[in-house]
């Protein structure tokens, strides 16, 4: 497989559950501040222009985090990447659809690509504001959905890896973590998965 990725962004997330599988696959680096996005190589594997694509074995592409995870989980089940029951695999695709589309779209978005939310640079902080609110907000209502479990579901799954991302985030950009989400991220670094991902993306650990 092929497996398209930036280094620290969400590609992370697919990384380490690439990893923990121990699949075999070929990493190509999509530099997004030279644009590698939206060139038409990349363009013919992905016409979204996001990151993370994974070229698979019979050579289709699959895009979008939750879409890669959830194949990665099914198409390896021995790995219990989903928990396997109703309520629980419910669970993991609430919190990653959460994670993906909340904290990370509408929060760390506006605070990473502030530009794509005003054409004014005065408004930058404002938007800034009101994403790092939202971040804030969603880790709350995460540090809930953790109280007395040690992951998401109760074991490692596809929802932690996503969660994770978000943690290393507001990590790096001095965001605090409420009880529960930060014992949570001290438990994904201490996982030799992620201590492996972060130094092949070139993270001192």
């Amino acid at each position: 497989m092929k497996f398209y990725m930036t280094p620290g962004s969400c590609s992370t997330g697919i990384h380490i559950l690439l990893e923990e599988l121990e699949l075999p696959f070929e990493v190509y680096i999509v530099n997004l501040m030279a644009g590698d996005q939206i060139k038409p190589d990349y363009v013919a594997i992905n016409p979204k222009s996001t990151i993370p694509t994974l070229v698979r074995e019979d050579g289709t592409a699959l895009t979008e985090f939750g879409a890669i995870a959830y194949w990665l989980a099914r198409t390896n089940p021995k790995a219990k990447l989903l928990p396997g029951d109703a309520d629980g695999d419910a669970l993991v695709i609430e919190t990653l659809h959460y994670v993906v589309g909340t904290i990370h779209g509408q929060g760390f978005t506006r605070i990473f690509t502030t530009g794509n939310f005003t054409p004014n640079e005065a408004d930058y902080e404002t938007v800034k504001a009101r994403g790092r609110e939202i971040v804030e907000k969603s880790f709350a209502v995460m540090n809930n959905v953790l109280a007395g479990k040690e992951y998401v579901a109760g074991n490692f799954s596809i929802a932690d890896a996503a969660l994770f991302y978000v943690e290393f985030w507001a990590d790096k950009i001095k965001i605090d973590l409420p009880p529960n989400c930060q014992a949570h991220y001290q438990r994904m670094l201490a996982r030799p998965v992620v201590q492996q991902v972060l130094r092949e993306e070139g993270y001192r650990l």
